[in-house]
Protein backbone atom coordinates (compact mmCIF):
# COMPACT_ATOMS: atom_id res chain seq x y z
CA UNK A 1 0.00 0.00 0.00
CA UNK A 2 3.00 2.25 0.61
CA UNK A 3 3.49 5.15 3.42
CA UNK A 4 0.67 5.67 5.56
CA UNK A 5 -1.70 4.23 3.72
CA UNK A 6 -2.33 1.17 6.17
CA UNK A 7 -2.65 3.58 9.00
CA UNK A 8 -3.84 3.14 12.79
CA UNK A 9 -7.24 3.89 11.90
CA UNK A 10 -7.72 1.02 9.40
CA UNK A 11 -5.59 -1.13 11.15
CA UNK A 12 -7.88 -0.57 14.62
CA UNK A 13 -10.53 -1.15 12.47
CA UNK A 14 -9.78 -4.43 10.90
CA UNK A 15 -8.41 -5.41 14.59
CA UNK A 16 -11.65 -4.90 16.09
CA UNK A 17 -13.48 -7.56 13.83
CA UNK A 18 -11.09 -10.52 14.72
CA UNK A 19 -8.71 -10.11 12.25
CA UNK A 20 -4.82 -8.69 12.43
CA UNK A 21 -4.86 -5.19 10.93
CA UNK A 22 -1.58 -4.12 10.48
CA UNK A 23 0.23 -0.33 10.07
CA UNK A 24 2.81 0.31 7.96
CA UNK A 25 6.07 1.28 10.15
CA UNK A 26 7.88 3.03 6.60
CA UNK A 27 9.11 6.43 7.10
CA UNK A 28 6.62 6.86 10.08
CA UNK A 29 9.17 9.07 11.46
CA UNK A 30 8.31 11.75 8.75
CA UNK A 31 4.48 10.84 9.04
CA UNK A 32 4.52 11.87 12.66
CA UNK A 33 6.39 15.28 11.72
CA UNK A 34 3.95 16.28 8.57
CA UNK A 35 0.55 15.54 11.47
CA UNK A 36 1.95 17.54 13.75
CA UNK A 37 3.16 20.39 11.45
CA UNK A 38 -0.48 20.22 9.93
CA UNK A 39 -1.61 20.79 13.30
CA UNK A 40 -2.49 17.48 14.95
CA UNK A 41 -6.05 17.52 13.32
CA UNK A 42 -8.62 15.48 16.08
CA UNK A 43 -5.40 15.88 18.55
CA UNK A 44 -4.93 12.43 17.89
CA UNK A 45 -0.88 12.46 17.81
CA UNK A 46 -1.28 14.00 21.11
CA UNK A 47 -3.68 11.35 22.77
CA UNK A 48 -0.42 8.90 21.42
CA UNK A 49 2.35 11.47 22.25
CA UNK A 50 0.92 11.71 26.06
CA UNK A 51 0.27 7.86 26.75
CA UNK A 52 4.40 7.34 25.51
CA UNK A 53 6.26 6.09 28.69
CA UNK A 54 8.80 8.80 28.45
CA UNK A 55 6.83 11.75 28.87
CA UNK A 56 10.23 14.02 28.28
CA UNK A 57 10.70 12.14 25.18
CA UNK A 58 7.46 12.61 24.11
CA UNK A 59 7.56 16.51 25.01
CA UNK A 60 10.73 17.03 23.14
CA UNK A 61 9.29 15.78 19.75
CA UNK A 62 5.93 17.88 20.40
CA UNK A 63 7.79 21.01 21.01
CA UNK A 64 9.85 20.99 18.02
CA UNK A 65 7.52 19.80 15.45
CA UNK A 66 3.30 20.84 16.24
CA UNK A 67 2.72 23.77 14.57
CA UNK A 68 -0.62 25.22 16.44
CA UNK A 69 -3.60 25.42 13.96
CA UNK A 70 -1.11 23.69 10.93
CA UNK A 71 1.29 25.55 8.97
CA UNK A 72 0.55 27.43 6.02
CA UNK A 73 -0.47 25.07 2.67
CA UNK A 74 2.17 26.91 0.46
CA UNK A 75 5.06 26.41 3.17
CA UNK A 76 7.57 23.26 3.24
CA UNK A 77 7.06 20.74 5.60
CA UNK A 78 10.01 20.12 7.95
CA UNK A 79 12.73 16.96 7.82
CA UNK A 80 14.17 15.35 10.09
CA UNK A 81 18.10 14.38 9.42
CA UNK A 82 17.97 11.17 6.55
CA UNK A 83 18.91 8.09 8.69
CA UNK A 84 22.56 6.91 8.30
CA UNK A 85 24.72 4.05 10.27
CA UNK A 86 25.19 5.67 13.79
CA UNK A 87 22.04 7.87 14.10
CA UNK A 88 21.75 11.19 15.73
CA UNK A 89 19.87 10.83 19.12
CA UNK A 90 17.34 13.39 18.13
CA UNK A 91 16.16 10.72 14.99
CA UNK A 92 16.28 7.88 17.42
CA UNK A 93 14.21 9.10 19.65
CA UNK A 94 11.71 9.96 16.56
CA UNK A 95 11.42 7.00 15.26
CA UNK A 96 11.07 5.15 18.67
CA UNK A 97 8.01 7.59 19.65
CA UNK A 98 6.39 7.58 15.95
CA UNK A 99 5.99 4.08 16.30
CA UNK A 100 4.84 3.88 19.31
CA UNK A 101 1.99 6.61 18.87
CA UNK A 102 0.80 4.52 15.56
CA UNK A 103 0.65 0.99 17.20
CA UNK A 104 -0.74 2.73 20.35
CA UNK A 105 -3.78 4.27 18.18
CA UNK A 106 -4.35 1.08 16.57
CA UNK A 107 -5.08 -0.57 19.88
CA UNK A 108 -6.64 1.89 21.39
CA UNK A 109 -10.10 0.77 22.44
CA UNK A 110 -10.03 -3.05 22.04
CA UNK A 111 -7.47 -6.21 23.00
CA UNK A 112 -7.38 -7.81 19.61
CA UNK A 113 -3.23 -7.97 18.37
CA UNK A 114 -2.19 -5.00 16.13
CA UNK A 115 0.55 -5.60 13.66
CA UNK A 116 3.15 -3.80 12.01
CA UNK A 117 5.00 -3.85 8.40
CA UNK A 118 8.61 -2.91 7.93
CA UNK A 119 10.75 -3.05 4.50
CA UNK A 120 14.12 -4.78 5.34
CA UNK A 121 15.75 -2.62 2.52
CA UNK A 122 14.85 0.00 4.68
CA UNK A 123 17.44 -1.28 7.21
CA UNK A 124 18.72 2.23 9.17
CA UNK A 125 15.12 2.85 11.52
CA UNK A 126 15.24 -0.79 11.86
CA UNK A 127 16.51 -1.29 15.64
CA UNK A 128 14.55 2.01 16.75
CA UNK A 129 11.29 1.33 15.61
CA UNK A 130 11.28 -2.04 16.38
CA UNK A 131 11.51 -0.84 20.03
CA UNK A 132 9.08 2.17 19.75
CA UNK A 133 6.50 -0.39 18.63
CA UNK A 134 7.09 -2.85 20.99
CA UNK A 135 6.79 -0.77 23.78
CA UNK A 136 3.25 -0.19 21.97
CA UNK A 137 2.75 -3.52 22.62
CA UNK A 138 2.75 -4.52 18.97
CA UNK A 139 1.35 -8.24 18.56
CA UNK A 140 3.38 -9.40 14.93
CA UNK A 141 6.14 -7.83 13.34
CA UNK A 142 6.13 -8.66 9.46
CA UNK A 143 8.99 -7.83 6.97
CA UNK A 144 9.98 -8.58 4.08
CA UNK A 145 12.03 -6.76 0.54
CA UNK A 146 15.07 -8.15 1.79
CA UNK A 147 15.88 -11.11 3.70
CA UNK A 148 15.24 -10.51 7.61
CA UNK A 149 17.81 -13.16 9.36
CA UNK A 150 18.20 -11.25 12.19
CA UNK A 151 15.12 -9.54 12.76
CA UNK A 152 14.04 -12.18 15.61
CA UNK A 153 16.98 -12.13 17.78
CA UNK A 154 16.33 -8.48 18.34
CA UNK A 155 12.71 -9.47 19.51
CA UNK A 156 14.57 -11.36 21.89
CA UNK A 157 16.80 -8.81 22.86
CA UNK A 158 14.11 -6.22 23.23
CA UNK A 159 11.86 -8.52 25.28
CA UNK A 160 14.77 -9.13 27.66
CA UNK A 161 15.66 -5.55 28.13
CA UNK A 162 19.01 -6.24 25.80
CA UNK A 163 20.80 -4.23 23.43
CA UNK A 164 20.38 -5.40 19.90
CA UNK A 165 22.60 -4.89 16.41
CA UNK A 166 21.86 -5.02 13.00
CA UNK A 167 24.44 -5.59 9.70
CA UNK A 168 23.86 -2.64 7.68
CA UNK A 169 24.21 -3.87 4.00
CA UNK A 170 26.85 -1.88 2.61
CA UNK A 171 27.60 -2.11 -1.19
CA UNK A 172 31.18 -2.53 -1.84
CA UNK A 173 32.05 -2.88 1.66
CA UNK A 174 35.09 -4.89 2.98
CA UNK A 175 34.76 -7.81 5.28
CA UNK A 176 36.63 -6.17 7.91
CA UNK A 177 34.59 -2.76 7.77
CA UNK A 178 32.36 -2.40 10.45
CA UNK A 179 29.21 -2.13 9.34
CA UNK A 180 27.06 -3.13 12.73
CA UNK A 181 23.83 -1.06 13.63
CA UNK A 182 23.54 -0.70 17.51
CA UNK A 183 20.63 0.20 19.98
CA UNK A 184 20.54 -0.31 23.81
CA UNK A 185 17.36 0.61 25.02
CA UNK A 186 18.81 1.70 28.38
CA UNK A 187 20.22 4.45 26.59
CA UNK A 188 16.83 5.70 26.41
CA UNK A 189 14.61 4.65 28.97
CA UNK A 190 13.25 7.12 31.61
CA UNK A 191 12.12 5.85 34.73
CA UNK A 192 11.24 2.00 35.34
CA UNK A 193 12.05 -0.48 32.50
CA UNK A 194 8.35 -1.04 30.98
CA UNK A 195 7.70 -5.01 30.51
CA UNK A 196 7.84 -6.00 27.12
CA UNK A 197 6.64 -9.13 24.91
CA UNK A 198 7.94 -10.66 22.21
CA UNK A 199 5.96 -9.97 18.98
CA UNK A 200 5.25 -12.95 17.08
CA UNK A 201 7.33 -12.84 13.70
CA UNK A 202 5.96 -13.36 9.87
CA UNK A 203 8.67 -12.97 7.18
CA UNK A 204 7.37 -11.87 3.86
CA UNK A 205 8.77 -14.22 1.34
CA UNK A 206 8.70 -15.25 -2.31
CA UNK A 207 10.13 -18.37 -2.62
CA UNK A 208 10.17 -22.36 -0.84
CA UNK A 209 13.78 -21.29 -0.39
CA UNK A 210 13.73 -18.17 0.94
CA UNK A 211 11.06 -19.59 3.60
CA UNK A 212 14.14 -22.54 4.35
CA UNK A 213 16.81 -20.21 4.61
CA UNK A 214 14.75 -18.29 7.32
CA UNK A 215 14.37 -21.30 9.85
CA UNK A 216 17.68 -22.27 8.89
CA UNK A 217 19.52 -19.55 9.39
CA UNK A 218 17.49 -16.77 11.59
CA UNK A 219 18.93 -16.44 14.73
CA UNK A 220 15.55 -16.52 16.85
CA UNK A 221 12.26 -18.10 16.19
CA UNK A 222 10.47 -17.38 12.70
CA UNK A 223 6.58 -17.71 14.16
CA UNK A 224 5.07 -17.57 10.02
CA UNK A 225 5.31 -16.69 6.56
CA UNK A 226 3.63 -14.74 4.78
CA UNK A 227 3.65 -15.63 0.83
CA UNK A 228 3.56 -13.18 -1.60
CA UNK A 229 3.32 -13.50 -5.69
CA UNK A 230 3.92 -11.05 -7.94
CA UNK A 231 0.29 -9.73 -9.00
CA UNK A 232 0.80 -8.07 -5.16
CA UNK A 233 0.85 -4.09 -4.61
CA UNK A 234 4.38 -2.02 -4.05
CA UNK A 235 7.83 -4.10 -4.18
CA UNK A 236 7.98 -7.22 -5.78
CA UNK A 237 10.93 -9.70 -6.01
CA UNK A 238 12.61 -9.70 -9.34
CA UNK A 239 11.98 -12.79 -11.29
CA UNK A 240 14.27 -15.53 -10.37
CA UNK A 241 16.83 -16.03 -13.49
CA UNK A 242 17.78 -13.93 -16.26
CA UNK A 243 15.63 -10.85 -16.45
CA UNK A 244 13.10 -10.75 -19.59
CA UNK A 245 10.13 -7.98 -20.37
CA UNK A 246 7.20 -8.38 -21.89
CA UNK A 247 5.72 -6.61 -24.95
CA UNK A 248 4.40 -3.94 -22.46
CA UNK A 249 7.69 -3.90 -20.59
CA UNK A 250 7.00 -5.50 -17.30
CA UNK A 251 9.26 -8.17 -15.79
CA UNK A 252 8.21 -12.18 -17.17
CA UNK A 253 7.46 -14.17 -14.33
CA UNK A 254 7.49 -18.06 -14.92
CA UNK A 255 8.22 -21.64 -13.61
CA UNK A 256 10.85 -20.99 -11.22
CA UNK A 257 8.67 -18.14 -9.21
CA UNK A 258 5.82 -20.71 -8.72
CA UNK A 259 5.97 -21.42 -5.10
CA UNK A 260 5.11 -24.73 -3.86
CA UNK A 261 2.68 -24.95 -0.97
CA UNK A 262 3.32 -28.30 -0.42
CA UNK A 263 6.72 -27.58 0.79
CA UNK A 264 5.19 -25.26 3.03
CA UNK A 265 2.98 -27.29 4.58
CA UNK A 266 5.76 -29.72 5.66
CA UNK A 267 7.94 -27.00 6.85
CA UNK A 268 5.71 -26.84 10.35
CA UNK A 269 4.61 -23.28 10.47
CA UNK A 270 1.51 -21.04 10.16
CA UNK A 271 1.57 -19.24 6.45
CA UNK A 272 -0.92 -17.02 4.40
CA UNK A 273 -0.90 -16.04 0.76
CA UNK A 274 -1.01 -12.57 -0.74
CA UNK A 275 -1.18 -11.16 -4.22
CA UNK A 276 -4.28 -11.73 -6.06
CA UNK A 277 -6.35 -13.38 -2.88
CA UNK A 278 -8.64 -10.83 -2.07
CA UNK A 279 -12.29 -12.35 -2.38
CA UNK A 280 -13.67 -14.52 -1.02
CA UNK A 281 -13.03 -17.45 -3.44
CA UNK A 282 -9.29 -17.10 -3.21
CA UNK A 283 -9.61 -17.18 1.17
CA UNK A 284 -11.74 -20.53 0.49
CA UNK A 285 -8.86 -21.74 -1.79
CA UNK A 286 -5.46 -20.67 0.01
CA UNK A 287 -7.28 -22.42 3.16
CA UNK A 288 -7.89 -25.66 1.21
CA UNK A 289 -4.01 -25.07 0.42
CA UNK A 290 -3.14 -25.68 3.95
CA UNK A 291 -2.36 -21.77 4.60
CA UNK A 292 -3.90 -19.99 8.02
CA UNK A 293 -5.26 -17.21 5.41
CA UNK A 294 -4.62 -14.15 3.31
CA UNK A 295 -2.92 -10.82 3.82
CA UNK A 296 -5.05 -8.49 2.05
CA UNK A 297 -3.51 -5.17 1.07
CA UNK A 298 -5.19 -3.92 -2.70
CA UNK A 299 -8.89 -3.97 -0.97
CA UNK A 300 -8.02 -2.20 2.12
CA UNK A 301 -6.09 0.38 0.35
CA UNK A 302 -8.96 1.73 -0.90
CA UNK A 303 -11.41 1.54 1.82
CA UNK A 304 -12.81 4.71 3.97
CA UNK A 305 -10.37 4.10 6.26
CA UNK A 306 -7.11 4.07 4.89
CA UNK A 307 -4.47 6.66 4.79
CA UNK A 308 -5.09 7.51 0.75
CA UNK A 309 -6.23 11.54 -0.20
CA UNK A 310 -10.39 9.99 -1.11
CA UNK A 311 -10.09 11.68 -4.32
CA UNK A 312 -7.37 9.40 -5.54
CA UNK A 313 -9.10 6.29 -4.03
CA UNK A 314 -12.50 7.74 -5.79
CA UNK A 315 -10.87 7.84 -9.28
CA UNK A 316 -9.17 4.57 -8.97
CA UNK A 317 -12.72 3.08 -7.94
CA UNK A 318 -14.31 4.62 -10.40
CA UNK A 319 -11.90 3.36 -13.26
CA UNK A 320 -12.73 -0.18 -11.58
CA UNK A 321 -16.22 -0.19 -11.59
CA UNK A 322 -15.82 0.86 -15.65
CA UNK A 323 -13.67 -1.90 -16.10
CA UNK A 324 -10.63 1.04 -16.80
CA UNK A 325 -7.95 0.34 -13.73
CA UNK A 326 -4.19 -0.30 -15.09
CA UNK A 327 -1.33 -1.49 -12.79
CA UNK A 328 1.94 -1.51 -14.64
CA UNK A 329 4.78 -3.90 -13.02
CA UNK A 330 7.53 -1.15 -13.39
CA UNK A 331 11.08 -2.25 -13.75
CA UNK A 332 12.69 1.01 -13.24
CA UNK A 333 10.53 3.56 -10.82
CA UNK A 334 12.44 1.93 -7.47
CA UNK A 335 15.65 2.89 -6.75
CA UNK A 336 16.11 -0.30 -5.24
CA UNK A 337 15.86 -1.81 -8.18
CA UNK A 338 13.37 -4.37 -7.33
CA UNK A 339 9.96 -4.31 -9.36
CA UNK A 340 7.28 -1.79 -8.43
CA UNK A 341 3.75 -1.78 -9.06
CA UNK A 342 2.20 1.35 -10.55
CA UNK A 343 -1.31 2.39 -10.72
CA UNK A 344 -1.70 3.81 -14.10
CA UNK A 345 -3.62 7.41 -13.07
CA UNK A 346 -3.37 10.86 -15.01
CA UNK A 347 -2.13 13.67 -12.78
CA UNK A 348 0.37 11.39 -10.67
CA UNK A 349 4.11 10.34 -11.65
CA UNK A 350 2.91 7.15 -13.40
CA UNK A 351 2.39 9.87 -16.39
CA UNK A 352 5.87 10.64 -18.65
CA UNK A 353 5.42 14.33 -18.41
CA UNK A 354 4.84 14.43 -14.75
CA UNK A 355 7.39 12.59 -13.93
CA UNK A 356 9.68 14.78 -16.80
CA UNK A 357 8.35 17.93 -15.11
CA UNK A 358 9.33 17.17 -11.90
CA UNK A 359 13.03 18.32 -10.75
CA UNK A 360 15.09 15.41 -8.98
CA UNK A 361 15.21 15.76 -4.80
CA UNK A 362 16.35 13.39 -2.42
CA UNK A 363 15.62 14.83 1.01
CA UNK A 364 13.56 12.34 3.02
CA UNK A 365 16.29 9.49 1.67
CA UNK A 366 14.77 6.18 2.72
CA UNK A 367 15.81 3.96 0.06
CA UNK A 368 19.14 5.16 -0.17
CA UNK A 369 22.06 2.66 -0.71
CA UNK A 370 24.66 2.88 1.60
CA UNK A 371 28.17 2.20 0.36
CA UNK A 372 31.99 1.54 0.81
CA UNK A 373 33.83 5.11 0.59
CA UNK A 374 37.07 5.18 -0.63
CA UNK A 375 38.65 5.89 3.07
CA UNK A 376 37.07 3.23 4.09
CA UNK A 377 33.77 5.56 5.79
CA UNK A 378 30.31 5.01 4.21
CA UNK A 379 28.17 6.86 2.10
CA UNK A 380 24.32 7.10 0.38
CA UNK A 381 23.24 7.06 -2.46
CA UNK A 382 20.01 7.39 -4.49
CA UNK A 383 19.41 6.25 -7.98
CA UNK A 384 16.29 8.38 -7.81
CA UNK A 385 18.62 11.46 -6.46
CA UNK A 386 19.82 14.26 -9.52
CA UNK A 387 21.95 12.46 -11.54
CA UNK A 388 24.90 14.87 -11.05
CA UNK A 389 25.08 13.59 -7.57
CA UNK A 390 24.30 10.48 -8.05
CA UNK A 391 27.38 9.87 -10.43
CA UNK A 392 29.87 11.75 -8.15
CA UNK A 393 29.38 9.09 -5.76
CA UNK A 394 30.18 6.23 -7.76
CA UNK A 395 26.35 5.33 -9.12
CA UNK A 396 26.39 4.61 -12.78
CA UNK A 397 24.25 6.97 -15.02
CA UNK A 398 22.15 3.73 -16.76
CA UNK A 399 20.98 2.99 -13.10
CA UNK A 400 19.31 6.69 -13.03
CA UNK A 401 16.91 6.17 -15.88
CA UNK A 402 13.47 6.15 -15.15
CA UNK A 403 13.97 6.05 -11.21
CA UNK A 404 10.88 7.50 -9.32
CA UNK A 405 11.34 9.45 -5.96
CA UNK A 406 9.06 6.53 -3.99
CA UNK A 407 9.82 8.44 -0.47
CA UNK A 408 8.21 11.97 -1.89
CA UNK A 409 5.61 10.35 -4.15
CA UNK A 410 4.34 8.06 -0.99
CA UNK A 411 3.85 10.56 1.10
CA UNK A 412 2.06 12.85 -1.55
CA UNK A 413 -0.54 9.84 -1.79
CA UNK A 414 -1.77 10.71 1.99
CA UNK A 415 -2.19 14.29 1.48
CA UNK A 416 1.15 15.32 3.27
CA UNK A 417 2.85 16.26 -0.34
CA UNK A 418 6.05 18.57 0.32
CA UNK A 419 5.70 22.13 -1.02
CA UNK A 420 8.61 23.31 -3.15
CA UNK A 421 10.30 27.11 -3.01
CA UNK A 422 9.20 27.18 -6.79
CA UNK A 423 5.71 26.78 -6.12
CA UNK A 424 5.48 23.18 -7.01
CA UNK A 425 3.92 20.28 -5.53
CA UNK A 426 5.28 16.90 -5.10
CA UNK A 427 3.02 14.09 -7.43
CA UNK A 428 1.11 11.40 -6.33
CA UNK A 429 2.32 7.62 -7.55
CA UNK A 430 -0.23 5.02 -6.64
CA UNK A 431 0.68 1.75 -5.72
CA UNK A 432 -1.82 -0.98 -5.50
CA UNK A 433 -1.76 -4.80 -6.56
CA UNK A 434 -3.09 -6.48 -9.29
CA UNK A 435 -6.12 -7.00 -7.81
CA UNK A 436 -6.93 -3.27 -7.87
CA UNK A 437 -9.13 -4.33 -11.01
CA UNK A 438 -11.85 -6.29 -8.91
CA UNK A 439 -11.87 -3.59 -5.85
CA UNK A 440 -15.86 -2.41 -7.03
CA UNK A 441 -17.19 -5.64 -5.63
CA UNK A 442 -17.17 -4.30 -2.03
CA UNK A 443 -19.23 -1.30 -2.96
CA UNK A 444 -22.84 -2.07 -2.43
CA UNK A 445 -25.40 -0.90 -4.76
CA UNK A 446 -25.28 3.06 -5.70
CA UNK A 447 -22.40 3.45 -3.71
CA UNK A 448 -18.83 4.85 -4.91
CA UNK A 449 -16.81 3.78 -1.64
CA UNK A 450 -16.66 0.71 0.75
CA UNK A 451 -15.24 0.39 4.12
CA UNK A 452 -12.66 -1.80 5.66
CA UNK A 453 -15.71 -3.76 7.58
CA UNK A 454 -17.27 -4.26 3.86
CA UNK A 455 -14.39 -6.11 2.87
CA UNK A 456 -13.36 -7.91 5.94
CA UNK A 457 -17.74 -9.13 5.49
CA UNK A 458 -17.37 -10.21 1.94
CA UNK A 459 -13.77 -11.71 2.46
CA UNK A 460 -14.97 -14.11 5.31
CA UNK A 461 -18.59 -15.01 3.45
CA UNK A 462 -18.43 -19.55 3.36
CA UNK A 463 -15.22 -19.75 5.71
CA UNK A 464 -14.78 -20.43 8.73
CA UNK A 465 -13.85 -17.02 11.05
CA UNK A 466 -10.84 -18.13 12.65
CA UNK A 467 -10.75 -19.17 16.29
CA UNK A 468 -9.25 -16.26 18.99
CA UNK A 469 -6.66 -14.24 17.40
CA UNK A 470 -4.05 -15.15 20.01
CA UNK A 471 -4.18 -19.08 18.50
CA UNK A 472 -2.30 -18.02 14.65
CA UNK A 473 -5.27 -18.62 13.23
CA UNK A 474 -6.05 -15.23 12.33
CA UNK A 475 -7.97 -15.32 8.30
CA UNK A 476 -6.93 -12.10 7.13
CA UNK A 477 -3.85 -9.63 7.73
CA UNK A 478 -4.89 -6.09 6.64
CA UNK A 479 -1.15 -5.11 5.39
CA UNK A 480 1.01 -3.26 3.32
CA UNK A 481 2.75 -5.04 0.61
Amino acid sequence: MGVGVSNWRLAQTVSRLGQLGVVSGTAIDSLLIRRLADGDLGGHMRRGLDAFPFPEMARRIWNEYFVPGGKPSDAPYPNAPMHQRVEPRKLVELCIVSNFVEVFLAKEGHKNPVGINFLEKVQMPHLASIYGAMLAGVGYVLMGAGIPLHIPGVLDAYAAHQAAEYKLAVTGAAAEQDTMMQFDPAEYIEGPLPRLERPRFLAIVSSNTLAATMLRRANGRVDGFVIESPTAGGHNAPPRGKLQLNSSGEPVYGERDRVDFAGFREMGVPFWLAGGYGDAAKLREALHEGASGIQVGTAFAFSEESGMLPELKKQLIAQAKAGLASVFTDPLASPTGFPFKVAQLDGTASTLPVYQERTRVCDLGYLREPYATENGGIGYRCAAEPVANYLAKGGKVEDTVGRKCLCNALLANIGHAQARKDGRVEPALVTAGDDLTAVAQFLAPGHDSYSAVDVVRSLLQGSAEGAEPETLTIRLLAATA
